[in-house]
This record gives structure tokens, C-alpha cells and sequence, in this order.
């Protein structure tokens, strides 16, 4: 069973969080510093709640290793620069950015906040990586809220489009080095 066809199951309707913020909160967490356990963060897959809202295990199970085989797929490719959007994300022509590439961002924006000391703790606030780390956060915030954000960026006498495509196509390389600077830090702390 694949991650999606779990999400489509009839019972678990709105008891998770959908695909594209799944692949974004799990890349957040494919990318902290610290490695954390997934058991901490596998319950804000479906809302933070203590039991899991699946009718059998067998159907949890397989939900889980869905998790974590994106966890282990994206890891690695964040680490060797070689990370790419989830195929659903995309730029749009009349929305500036695909509702799965928004649900991405906002996925991701919630992992963050699970690892936010530990990146804080690395990157602090006066730190030239807190430039980065803020860099990556602003980037993928507008796109997650491209409306305010053409808003602001008119009101500064810049046209918004081209910079959510060079935005969108910087993320990939953004949170690979973001991530890698990371580990550096936490390697070089030990």
C-alpha cells in the first residue's frame, strides 16, 4: 500500500495530514541537525493526538514504514545535495504555486517548529548560518503564502512572479545546504 492509497481510506478521512504536507513535515524533519526519534514526531502526522486514529495495526504499520522510507529516501538526497521537490509541487500560472506545493510548505513550516531549539541552539540569532536559516523559512513561507507575499514585495516596486520561480527552483539547493551546514555544525560541536 502505498502513502497515498492510505490517506484515501474512507476511516482515516481528515485524521491525517494530506500527502503534500506529509512530504513537507518529513523533509523537515529529514533535515534538523539532531536526528530526531520518529516516535516524537509521528503523532503530529495525525494531529498530535497519543493514539494513532488507525482501525488496525497491520494499516499503522504500513502508514509508519510509508514515513520513514520517505525520511530515508529524502535524508540522504538533502545531505548530498541532491533533494528535488516532490513531483505534485509546482509553480502555477494562476495561483502562483500548486496547493501541493503550498500544503508542502506548510508541512515543512510545522516540522520545523518540532526542531526549532536545536536549529536556534546551532544557528543562533547574531550567527552568519541564522542568515540561511532565515533565508530558507522566508522562502518557503512565501510560497506557502504567495498572495500577502506579492502584496509586500508590489509595495516595494518589485514585479512578484519571476522571484517565486527562481524562489521555487532555489528551495531544492536551500535546504540541501541548509541541511548539510547543519551536521556540519552539530559534528564540529562533538
Amino acid at each position: 500500500m502505498t502513502l497515498q492509497d492510505i490517506l484515501a481510506q474512507p476511516e482515516l478521512q481528515d485524521k491525517l495530514i494530506n500527502q503534500a504536507k506529509t512530504h513537507g513535515f518529513v523533509t523537515a524533519m529529514a533535515s534538523a541537525p539532531h536526528i530526531l526519534d520518529p516516535h516524537e514526531w509521528l503523532p503530529f502526522l495525525w494531529g498530535g493526538e497519543e493514539v494513532a486514529p488507525f482501525s488496525d495495526g497491520e494499516q499503522l504499520e504500513s502508514y509508519i514504514e510509508q514515513v520513514i522510507a520517505l525520511w530515508n529516501e529524502y535524508r540522504p538526497s538533502l545531505l548530498s545535495n541532491q533533494w528535488q521537490w516532490p513531483a505534485d509541487c509546482a509553480l502555477d500560472d494562476e495561483e502562483i504555486v500548486t496547493e501541493q506545493t503550498r500544503d508542502f510548505c506548510e508541512g515543512f513550516l510545522q516540522g520545523w517548529q518540532l526542531s526549532r531549539d536545536d536549529w536556534e541552539s546551532i544557528m543562533p540569532e547574531d550567527s552568519q548560518e541564522n542568515a540561511l536559516l532565515g533565508g530558507v523559512l522566508l522562502s518557503l513561507s512565501m510560497l506557502y503564502d504567495p498572495e500577502t507575499s506579492m502584496a509586500t514585495i508590489a509595495e516595494q516596486g518589485v514585479e512578484g512572479l519571476e522571484q517565486f520561480e527562481e524562489i521555487f527552483n532555489a528551495v531544492p539547493t536551500m535546504l540541501s545546504g541548509l541541511t548539510m551546514r547543519g551536521v556540519q555544525l552539530v559534528e564540529a560541536d562533538h
